[in-house]
């Protein structure tokens, strides 16, 4: 069976984190996946601090095994989701969006976990200086904010650069990916998309049917004008976006604000006039499944993968 030393470091069985989508992530996937052995996260991005603390507290009920927080730490309540998750005993954090820096001294304190999502070499050895603990290395091809260098490229490279943990992600869907994944040398996945069509992912059955619908070019990316790239599937939101970027007498403020709400739009009401994030590897998913299913198809199937290359160049 696979596995890495940040199993060790977190007390889970298999190295596979489950994404922190905003808005998606709650305390039913997140435990779903924790108690298949995998590291179940809870979005911070969800409606408010209290919220989350409730979600924080379901996921207690609902699992005795080790599960994280994702705080974005440019949302306005960043500082009150830092201070409430040592409230409440997480454990586990990723991070993203800005640099946990000013609350770092707090966590650990509280024997927290510190695991920051960069999108460079550069962010990764910030990180490592400012004392996380490993580090998520997000290649282009994942869904939602996305950064500019791909996973296969963007891994081995953290990888070589740090002493500390690196889980790979962006692109990563079933046991082909993780095995390569594995393969630069990553010591754990983690994966987003694919758990979009769990039975115990809460989001709306629409979004559920556009994953099962989409095809390997059912993406884009917008936002890239504004500083702010985002992937998800072509909606008439999405085209919509678009266009407006591309028209230069469409003003950087009413892009922004075409977009407000889109992404709860989707995964809460299930409206076309959404956002639905998707990663590249979104036309792999083909059916609705458990998390558990999910989570050991991902292990065993790498396992799989592994040996038959093996094998195969004996």
């Amino acid at each position: 069976m696979i596995k890495s030393r940040i199993c060790d470091m977190l007390g889970i069985q298999y190295p596979v984190f489950q994404g922190g989508m905003a808005w998606i992530a709650d305390a039913s996937l997140a435990a779903a996946v924790s108690n298949a052995g995998g590291l179940g996260l809870i979005s911070s991005v969800n409606a408010g601090t209290e919220v989350v603390r409730n979600e924080v507290r379901k996921c207690k009920e609902l699992t005795d095994k080790p599960f994280g927080v994702n705080i974005m730490l440019q949302a306005p309540n960043a500082a009150e989701i830092a201070a409430m998750v040592v409230e409440e005993g997480v454990k586990i954090l990723t991070t993203g969006a800005g640099s946990p820096a000013q609350y770092m001294e707090m966590w650990k304190a509280a024997g927290i976990k510190v695991i920051p999502v960069v999108a460079s070499v550069a962010l990764a050895l910030k990180m490592q200086s400012a004392g996380a603990d490993a580090v998520v290395a997000e290649g282009a091809e994942s869904g939602g904010h996305v950064g500019e260098l791909h996973t296969m490229a963007l891994v081995p490279q953290i990888v070589d650069a740090l002493d500390i943990p690196v889980v790979a992600a962006g692109g990563i869907c079933d046991g082909r990916g993780a095995a390569a994944a594995f393969m630069l040398g990553a010591d754990a996945i983690q994966v987003g998309t694919r758990f979009l069509a769990a039975e115990e992912c809460t989001a709306h059955n629409v979004y559920k049917e556009k994953i099962l619908k989409a095809t390997d070019i059912s993406t884009i990316v917008t936002g890239k004008t504004l500083g702010h790239p985002v992937r998800s599937l072509k909606t008439p939101f999405s085209k919509s976006f678009a266009k407006m970027e591309a028209d230069p007498s469409v003003t950087p403020e009413e892009i922004l604000a075409f977009g407000t709400g889109a992404l709860r739009k989707a995964v809460k009401e299930g409206d076309l006039n959404g956002s639905y994030m998707a990663g590249e590897c979104a036309g792999m998913v083909k059916k609705i499944e458990p998390a558990k299913a999910i989570v050991e198809d991902l292990i065993l199937g790498a396992e799989k993968v592994m040996a038959e290359k093996a094998a195969a160049l004996a």
